[in-house]
């Protein structure tokens, strides 16, 4: 017998072994939500639907909340901004819908006018929509004198309207039918088939029925519903689908939800509170198993996989592109043909379509020679108004801008401070209102309408450089020039295997790396297949050495550790040694020692000694998966800094904070290390605390931090808990001091926070504030004036020097702390859209109320701010400094310390005004206040011992 096989009755004996030991795992029940969303729905006369459209037995959880399908007639309907639509086709593979009015079907005349208005984050017009204008309640007069209008009359519950006009361009109304139009009662915006509109205005009816059937035959939207996050998770196995819990995309995988992605199959891990032989032997059988099927033959697994990937000979053919193969994908062509990156869709009208960071662009041209693209926002095609303000920004590697563009700038939103109307001035607006706005080519200080123009948004986006020429020239030809687009590089991956697998009649492929494809299955690369193989068996040799004496090694360590854990568990019931209470009041003593617990740290560092990281714990991505119950999303905290924090429970009973980052890539393996390093070597009583970390090396990257339990400031001001009425103005006063102070200590230790809001200002029971989420933060030496880096944060709370000049100091913090205090006296959002276009942004509405002696406008009313005037002079006061903290040069900015001392003065005022008027307090009232902790400062803390006094996180 060959030395290196075993009896067939011995191997069967070890393969069946496995499998009884496994079954629990493998007879487990797939998860439900996965099951529900795998197929396809009917709807009406629709069928084969599939996300993000739910409805009728298919649950809410499989769909996107927008896009629910009421399925009670024959044609299926959808609501969207209020307006109900007939669902006349769904395209899945281009995602399109073509959508009709159902108040219009059989009557241009309904009861309520409503205007058709989308949510310009999901959905967007198809370029052959149009918008049409119906003004209703007008004067009678003639086609003749008013152009291509249509004139019908209507009766609406036993009244009759004089007239209807129809106009489908607003910029063509002039001389009476202006005058006409001015006079009209009411008017609607509706959608529409542009050339089905072009044949009602060649031949307009009375009666209106060509209009109604114009209407009827619909309009087309191209939807965005987490789009590129289905393709991947579709990619991985996955379903897709929403969780309604935590308003996320949700990738439903056979075992468990994930955020984007299936994980790779992995051998099932028994948790580590199984009895010892039974954890082992499973591990001990694998390894004898991949030896012995090793020894048979390296390849045995590939040749049998049953995955198939057909079509990936199939070309790609859309309007002006012809026969587009690898990298690009679409169509006949399924997304495992190509990189992610390079997924195309081809609308009704034969557009091809690429979508980049949640941006749609058209393919204007692409020339494979020289792997150039060129590229027009879809958004900003024929129009130079948008409702996506957006940079147009290149993230993936794969692209990058050609050296031939020129840089512009569109402001929108914009007010001339001068009567004098410059040439690069347009408007905007929906026919009812409109705003100027104007583009700038090149740096903007460079121009000089920046200096007769205030606007309140701004994009970016580059043009090719003789569109640019051109329209420097003659700046009315912006439409022109944004039509023309711009030049994009692309690199095709793994170009020199796709070659070779194309020399021996394979076809290239992508799932997560390059495959190559030989009929409909996976085969080996020509070129490595000869180099792998006369070393195979003896790498899985060397493989089965190590990993036995890993094996030893890990049950080693395991069997130590359980041995400490139960002896510490033994020693739990022992009375703990109370905190020092040096410096401290009799309440804070109380609070400390019947709150505080040891940092976990300090407490696991004798039973794992050498297992950290740049100081920290290190924990196994196992023990807080069964710390978080699998990231049940029942457990979800919150979504913070690039990542879901999860409640979890440790095999000793900690409680804690993980959080787990989105992806694993090599930008966030360094925001890992960065808040790593920077929690690692800072205590403060207001700062979060890190416990631990997985290895970076980790199948995923997790941070472990103490549990805060009572919520963020942002929760309490105008979250889910802004109705309980516990932030009266003195503790919101505490709360600026602290973050303050933490703020301060920060900076005092060469950094800066960078994303400095009240979604990361966590607070404790007794409402002490824990400055959380460092992912952001940076490291800023003494010696420079300021760091250069790309400006990232959070809209509403960026310095606007940062955004503008890329330059972050110490200063780019005061300007987020200055919003935050404006948070605490006002309690609304950083950034509302609900709110008039003008107050959109908090920072600017605070400082117009100021300048304009409104506070009152601002204030919260729950404060007290008219009837108590000790309140009113604090509240002044704190706003009077917010206005500093928010100016736009960083120069005017008070620093962290002199914004602390401003604060803890006012707070040293509140303190004896309260202490003064203790004495005439009545003894029941004396007797409410008991209960009242009182104010501690941070500074009585010493933070090189400090301790924390909370058990919990609610992070992020």
């Amino acid at each position: 017998m060959h030395p290196l096989h075993l009896p067939w009755s011995f191997s069967f004996f070890i393969i069946i072994t496995f499998v009884l030991i496994h079954a629990p795992k493998f007879a487990s029940s797939v998860d439900e939500r996965y099951v529900n969303c795998s197929g396809t729905f009917a709807c009406g006369n629709i069928e084969n639907i599939g996300y993000p459209f739910w409805g009728s037995d298919r649950p809410d959880y499989c769909g996107f909340p927008e896009f629910q399908l009421n399925c009670g007639d024959s044609i299926p309907e959808i609501t969207i901004m209020s307006a109900k639509y007939h669902v006349l086709g769904i395209n899945n593979e281009s995602r399109l819908l073509t959508l009709a009015r159902a108040d219009y079907l059989d009557n241009p005349c309904p009861t309520s006018l409503i205007n058709t208005t989308l949510n310009r984050d999901l959905f967007e017009f198809t370029p052959d929509t149009q918008e049409i204008n119906l003004y209703y309640r007008c004067p009678q007069i003639t086609n003749q004198e008013i152009g291509s209008i249509i004139n019908f009359t209507c009766n609406v519950n036993a009244t009759t309207f004089s007239s209807v006009y129809l106009y489908s361009n607003l910029s063509e109304i002039t001389g009476v039918g202006l005058i006409a139009a001015s006079t009209c009662g009411d008017r609607v915006v509706l959608a529409a088939n542009r050339s089905e509109i072009q044949s009602v205005e060649a031949s307009p009816n009375p009666s209106g029925k060509n209009l109604v059937e114009a209407l009827e035959k619909g309009f087309g939207l191209q939807w965005n519903a987490n789009n590129s996050l289905c393709d991947r998770c579709r990619g991985s196995g996955g379903q897709c689908g929403y969780n309604t819990d935590t308003d996320t995309f949700s990738c439903y995988c056979s075992d468990q939800p994930y955020d984007t992605v299936c994980p790779p199959p992995t051998a099932p891990i028994l948790p580590p509170t199984s009895p010892q032989a039974f954890t082992m032997l499973p591990l001990v059988f694998l390894f004898l198993l991949i030896f012995l099927l090793s020894a048979h033959g390296a390849h045995s697994s590939a040749q049998n996989d049953t995955s198939t990937f057909p079509n990936c000979n199939h070309t790609f053919s859309c309007g002006g592109l012809q026969n587009l193969s690898y990298p690009f994908t679409g169509g006949p062509r399924p997304s495992y043909c190509g990189p992610l990156g390079f997924l195309l869709t081809c609308t009704d009208d034969g557009i091809p379509q690429l979508i980049m960071d949640s941006l749609s662009y058209r393919i204007i041209q692409v020339d494979r020679n020289i792997q150039s693209m060129t590229l027009s926002r879809s958004d900003l095609f024929n129009n130079t108004c948008t409702h996506k303000f957006a940079n147009t920004s290149l993230s993936s590697p794969l692209f990058n801008l050609s050296p031939d563009n020129k840089n512009l700038s569109l402001f929108y939103e914009c007010t001339p401070v001068q009567v004098y109307t410059p040439e690069n001035l347009f408007w905007c607006g929906d026919g009812s209102s409109s705003s100027a706005a104007y583009h700038v080519l090149g740096p903007v200080p460079n121009d000089p309408i920046f200096k007769i123009i205030r606007c309140n948004i701004s994009i970016k986006l580059p043009m090719l450089q003789a569109a640019a020429d051109k329209l420097e020239i003659n700046r009315f030809t912006l439409r022109e020039a944004l039509m023309e687009g711009f030049s994009v590089n692309y690199t095709t991956p793994n170009a020199d295997d796709c070659a070779s697998c194309r020399d021996s009649g394979g076809e290239c492929g992508f799932l997560d790396q390059f495959v190559c494809i030989c009929g409909d299955r996976i085969c080996d690369i020509p070129g490595k297949k000869k180099t792998i193989k006369p070393v195979q068996i003896g790498l899985f040799i060397t493989g089965g050495i190590i990993a036995g004496i890993l094996l030893g090694g890990w049950w080693l360590l395991w069997y130590q550790r359980r041995k400490r854990i139960a002896a510490q568990s033994q020693s739990k019931d022992l009375p703990a040694t109370p905190p020092s209470g040096k410096g401290l009041g009799p309440a804070t003593l109380s609070t400390l020692h019947s709150e505080s617990i040891p940092s976990y740290s300090s407490a696991k560092s004798d039973l794992e000694k050498g297992s950290t990281y740049f100081g920290v714990q290190v924990f196994s991505y196992a023990e807080l998966e069964e710390a978080t119950h699998n990231f049940d999303p029942s457990k979800v905290l919150g979504d913070g800094g690039f990542g879901t924090v999860y409640h979890g429970v440790l095999s000793d009973g900690s409680v804690v904070a993980v959080k787990r980052l989105y992806e694993n890539n090599l930008k966030r393996v360094e925001q890992f290390i960065n808040e790593i390093k920077i929690l690692a070597d800072i205590r403060h009583p207001n700062l979060v605390t890190l416990y631990g970390c997985t290895s970076r090396h980790s199948r995923e990257l997790l941070l472990v931090y103490e549990y805060i339990p009572n919520g963020t400031v942002a929760d309490h001001l105008h979250g889910r808990r802004a109705n309980s009425g516990l932030l009266t103005w003195h503790v919101r006063l505490r709360i600026a001091i602290e973050t303050a102070n933490a703020l301060a200590y920060l900076h005092s230790k060469e950094i800066i926070h960078r994303d400095v809001k009240t979604n990361n200002i966590l607070l404790d029971n007794n409402f002490h504030v824990k400055v959380a989420d460092f992912g952001l933060s940076r490291l800023f030496p003494n010696d420079v004036t300021h760091v250069s880096t790309a400006p990232q944060g959070t809209p509403g709370y960026v310095d606007p020097e940062y955004y503008q000049c890329y330059h972050l100091t110490d200063k780019s913090d005061v300007y987020s702390f200055g919003v935050v205090l404006i948070e605490l006296i006002s309690a609304k959002q950083a950034v509302d859209t609900n709110r008039h276009r003008f107050d959109i942004n908090l920072a600017n509405m605070a400082i117009s109320r100021i300048q304009n002696q409104a506070l009152h406008e601002l204030v919260d009313p729950s404060l007290a701010f008219e009837t108590d005037f000790a309140v009113r002079t604090m509240i002044t006061t704190v706003a009077e400094l917010a206005f500093q903290c928010l100016q736009k040069e960083r120069d005017m900015r008070p620093s962290m310390e002199e914004v602390l001392g401003v604060l803890k003065g006012m707070q040293n005022k509140e303190s004896g005004a309260q202490f003064a008027e203790v004495v005439n307090i009545g003894a029941d009232d004396v007797g409410l206040l008991r209960h009242v902790p009182p104010p501690v400062s941070p500074d009585s803390v010493e933070t090189e011992k400090w301790v924390s006094s909370s058990t919990t996180l609610n992070p992020f």
